[in-house]
């Protein structure tokens, strides 16, 4: 499969243009760009183009799905005991400037202020220093460690120019 997409590539840049970053998102794991085709030649390719449709039949029966402003969210379902939070918000000390809103210093804080008391799953990784933040917090007598008793998991994300863990922090068990 990947003989096929360099050789598109290839006729792509004989006729004239390729916009490599494009190029590179969409078929090069996270972060990893290529600004020639000697380049893109020598990569991995990421992506999978799946060949058939996926059978999703019944999948989220029974799951409520809700859109509102998290803490409208939080306020109404922290108490229900069958709810969980999945939480995947900007990591901090990264950009964030391509979101719709800009995410702030105080945006990540209410988001943990919200996570005492409540089951969860958080996503974050170690470019982040939010887990270091809320330790801080802690041992500092600011707030309790929202993360406190959850279990780590950590997935290592290494590339061209990539070296960080991903990291899910889940307290999805009371």
């Amino acid at each position: 499969m990947s003989e096929a997409i360099l050789d598109e590539v290839a006729k792509w840049q004989r006729s004239g243009f390729v916009d490599w970053v494009s190029l590179s998102s969409n078929i090069l794991f996270t972060m990893n760009y290529v600004s020639s085709y000697d380049e893109l030649a020598k990569a991995t390719l990421y992506n999978r183009v799946r060949l058939a449709d996926y059978d999703a039949e019944g999948y989220l029966e029974g799951v409520e799905t809700v859109s509102m402003d998290y803490r409208q969210l939080f306020a109404l379902y922290r108490d229900e005991p069958e709810v969980v939070f999945i939480l995947d918000p900007p990591y901090l000390s990264t950009d964030c400037g391509t979101y719709k809103d800009y995410w702030r210093l105080s945006d990540y804080l209410e988001v943990l202020k919200c996570l005492n008391s409540t089951r969860f799953v958080y996503f974050t990784s170690s470019k982040s220093s939010i887990v270091e933040l809320a330790t801080w917090m802690s041992e500092n007598k600011m707030h309790g460690n929202p993360f406190e008793g959850a279990r780590e998991c950590r997935f290592h994300v290494s590339g061209q120019a990539l070296n960080y863990d991903d990291i899910m922090l889940d307290k999805s068990v009371a």
